[in-house]
């Protein structure tokens, strides 16, 4: 299955912004609430399974819609939460779900 580059970078900007938000544009504020981000071994498993969803969708190439449909699952169990965050019942959830919102899509 086919992923183009932008798509890759797509899932590298994704897995980053769990570990350094505060690099990327509208998402400072996420930065005093995550403790740990998505490991590299994330990225990979974002890409295996946006395939995985593309080859299920009987396509040969991957779409942002493809790792939207995943990295939700995918990301959401891999991001620390400080104890800021859960005094704020902040969720990995809502954490997840910005990212998807402001991570700008190929």
């Amino acid at each position: 299955i086919y992923m183009e580059t932008k798509i890759k970078d797509y899932i590298l900007d994704l897995v980053f912004a769990t570990r350094e938000p505060g690099k990327f544009k509208n998402l400072k504020d996420l930065e005093n609430l995550i403790e740990c981000g998505a490991s590299p071994r994330a990225t990979i498993y974002l890409a295996q399974a946006a395939k995985a969803h593309a080859f299920l969708e009987h396509r040969g190439y991957v779409t942002p819609d493809d790792v939207k449909a995943i990295g939700k699952d995918i990301l959401r169990h891999r991001i620390l939460l400080t104890y800021e965050a859960e005094a704020e019942q902040i969720t990995q959830e809502d954490i997840v779900n910005k990212l998807f919102d402001e991570i700008e899509v190929p």
